[in-house]
């Protein structure tokens, strides 16, 4: 029986993090594959015994071969937490085969707003992923995480690009070290810089560098969709695109121009980054984007001590990510060699001269290929229903 201080509701989702299927080193809640978890008490509040659990879970089709191990699993931990009471299980494992659903402008959708579900009008059909990665608010270090998740993606031999939608101020040509070289183009078709593994275009590259961008929404939408279609990207396994902040004009161009996997959104550990933060993932939402996860930039700082200081409260986004049922893709410390690097375009350098921070940034790109493998497992899933 769950304790006085706890809901029978967070014991059964803290049982059934101890599921782990076979072949994946996460359990079922962190894979993002329950859904939904419903109690109903004998007393109709939050603290008394279960009486009845419905469990909803998505199981992909890489996961079909577990069904009956995990149904055993499910109802056992279920079984565990209402011990002694008169448990009645009705779990529905439900996967991505439903009919594409509609937006309100009546147009069906893959995953973002307004694109064809059939995928006739991907300008990229190339490109097997595309993710955003956004943040509510400026100055979390939303570029920073976009151009390291692209070189770690192709350090571990994938092939990305990157492109800088952050059109009012774009970083990348800093960050990766595209303003040292002009850029070039076949007739109308513009060829990407290829640094650091990672193919990249920025409209940093098209203006001058002390010029404000001045731009009403269709100009920032015409100049998002040329840079999107007038790339030569060639194949790609990831395009990583880096948003401006917020939740204007430029994540809607990109929904309905491009299929996205589903976008990543960076936090920093404050509560009022937080709040910033959930304003972000209420506009992909609507957007029908899916939330890979959550990052949590400048989680913490190490001093020359060797001491890590909790300058911004460590563990906010986490947090969040809980509260929200996002799943959480790590954290990534305030280091000098970071800012160093990310001045000098040189963030190769992450990766190869500082084991402590390779080590965090390698994490976070492993928790996020998960997540995207788990996105792409969820797609054309049976559905089952388990009494």
């Amino acid at each position: 029986m769950p304790s006085p201080q706890t809901s029978p509701k967070s014991s059964v989702i803290q049982a059934l993090r101890g599921i782990v299927p076979a072949g994946q080193d996460q359990d079922i809640v962190s894979l993002n594959l329950v859904q939904r978890v419903d109690l109903s008490t004998a007393d109709g509040g939050e603290t008394g015994a279960p009486t009845t659990a419905v469990i909803e879970a998505t199981l992909p089709p890489a996961l079909a071969a577990q069904r009956e191990t995990l149904r055993k699993q499910i109802a056992e931990a279920v079984a565990k937490v209402g011990a002694g009471a008169d448990v009645r299980f009705s779990m529905q494992l439900s996967g991505g085969g439903s009919a594409p659903q509609q937006n309100q402008a009546g147009q069906t959708g893959a995953g973002s707003a307004g694109f064809d579900a059939s995928g006739s009008n991907n300008p990229l059909p190339d490109v097997k992923h595309v993710v955003a990665v956004g943040a509510g608010k400026g100055g979390v270090g939303k570029s920073t995480v976009a151009v390291n998740l692209a070189v770690g993606l192709a350090r571990n031999g994938k092939k990305v690009g990157l492109l800088d939608g952050d059109i009012y101020g774009p970083s990348i040509p800093t960050m990766l070290g595209t303003d040292r070289y002009e850029v070039r183009a076949s007739g109308k078709t513009l060829i990407p810089f290829e640094l650091h593994g990672v193919r990249a275009m920025t409209l940093g590259a098209l203006v001058e560098d002390d010029k404000p961008l001045i731009w009403r929404g269709p100009m920032a939408h015409g100049a998002l969709k040329q840079l999107i279609t007038q790339t030569d990207w060639g194949p790609l396994d990831y395009l990583i695109v880096d948003l401006p902040p917020g939740t204007g004009d430029v994540p809607l161009t990109l929904a309905q121009t491009l299929p996205l996997t589903g976008a990543v959104v960076v936090c920093t550990p404050q509560k009022v980054a937080q709040d910033d933060a959930r304003r972000a993932i209420a506009m992909f939402n609507q957007l029908r984007i899916e939330v890979l996860g959550l990052i949590e930039n400048m989680s913490y700082f190490i001093g020359d001590d060797g001491k890590e200081y909790d300058l911004f409260g460590r563990g906010g986004a986490e947090m969040l990510a809980t509260q929200t049922g996002i799943p959480y893709l790590g954290g990534v410390p305030i280091n000098t060699d970071l800012r160093k690097n990310g001045d000098a375009g040189d963030p190769t350098a992450n990766f190869t001269k500082n084991d402590q921070l390779a080590g965090d940034l390698q994490n976070m790109v492993k928790a996020f290929e998960q997540q995207v493998s788990v996105v792409a497992m969820q797609q054309n899933a049976p559905t089952l229903t388990i009494s």
